[in-house]
């Protein structure tokens, strides 16, 4: 292996479980909150659907939606930052796409099949 190679190695989170798109996860991303010059570190929930994966390795991000008081939030997330306190997977889903951005323009209850 050459040098960027044992860098990048070095990088990867080893605590990543296996998702995909259309997986419903919790992801837990680290907050500083600053106030009168003292900082506190909190970690908060964000739920919602895997619509995308892009990239690989070091550099791979997914896309999470979740839809709050009727209107929609997206957010992503490198795969390996060290901000990414969790990803936990609550529900699998089947879906027949590698991206599903054709759920921007549902509205109501849309349901992902289950995988079994």
């Amino acid at each position: 292996m050459n040098i960027v190679d044992k860098i990048t190695q070095k990088q990867l989170n080893p605590n990543i479980p296996e998702f995909r798109v259309g997986y419903t996860v919790v992801v837990g991303c680290k907050i500083i909150e600053t106030k009168n010059g003292k900082s506190k570190e909190r970690v908060q929930d964000f739920e919602g659907v895997v619509i995308s994966r892009k990239g690989s390795g070091v550099s791979e991000t997914f896309t999470v939606r979740k839809e709050v008081s009727g209107i929609g939030v997206e957010k992503t997330f490198p795969v390996n930052s060290p901000n990414v306190a969790y990803i936990k997977v609550t529900k699998k889903g089947k879906v027949r796409r590698a991206k599903l951005y054709f759920l921007r323009d549902r509205v109501g209850q849309y349901k992902i099949k289950e995988q079994m």
